[in-house]
């Protein structure tokens, strides 16, 4: 089943609340929150209170994206004001095991995330840990940032090696995501898919409503043109 997780990096924080509550009315599955602590990637974006806040917006599951050093410090607090997922870095962490075992301690479903600089081989050993895998197409740390196709083959990669263990993990893929090449990730073996700006830039409504059409008429392997024409 495919997932959108909108990020609510991508609002205009004046406006958090009315923005997300049109996402959520127009078809969200969940929303993304892009926790940054200007260590692990150059940028500073929000917190527990913002977390506490957010909650009372939405029904819908939060999707907790831990770009901060030491990810395990944090996982219980995070947890505690309301997050459903809650998505490390392979690359931060000082023992993947025990993040792991944290979040789910804590009532949560647990993802692990990667770099597009990290080969996607370092998650199999943490396969049968975790709830969701995320793939990041774009270096994390700011939002409006184009899609690295290159990273095209990781989410294919890591499919593959889901489908050797007879896994059907969550795969979800956040950086760049257009109208131009949703399918390309979507037939790469993505299932949920983090968009900011294509989201929340123009119209809100409009926007969820051509990606929920999308997922609704999507044909594997198809070029954009040849699906309208399906």
């Amino acid at each position: 089943m495919f997932q959108i997780s909108p990020s609510i990096l991508a609002t205009d924080f004046a406006c958090l609340g009315d923005y997300m509550r049109r996402a959520d009315m127009a078809g969200a599955d969940m929303f993304h929150v892009d926790v940054m602590d200007g260590m692990f990637v150059p940028n500073i974006s929000f917190g527990i209170p913002i977390m506490e806040s957010v909650k009372k917006i939405t029904h819908k599951p939060l999707d907790v994206h831990l770009m901060i050093v030491q990810p395990e410090r944090y996982i219980r607090e995070f947890a505690r004001v309301g997050a459903d997922i809650i998505t490390v870095h392979y690359e931060a962490c000082d023992d993947v095991n025990v993040a792991a075992a944290l979040i789910h301690e804590s009532g949560c479903k647990a993802g692990l995330a990667i770099k597009p600089g990290t080969e996607t081989s370092v998650l199999e050993p943490y396969l049968e840990q975790f709830d969701m895998f995320l793939i990041m197409t774009v270096e994390p740390g700011f939002g409006g940032q184009k899609y690295m196709r290159k990273c095209t083959k990781k989410l294919t990669l890591l499919r593959e090696m889901l489908d050797d263990y007879d896994l059907d993990t969550d795969i979800e893929v956040d950086g760049g995501i257009t109208r131009e090449n949703i399918g390309t990730v979507l037939d790469a073996g993505a299932n949920v898919i983090v968009m900011g700006s294509s989201v929340f830039k123009g119209d809100i409504e409009d926007n969820m409503k051509y990606y929920r059409n999308f997922f609704d008429n999507y044909v594997p392997g198809k070029l954009p043109e040849e699906r309208k024409k399906s």
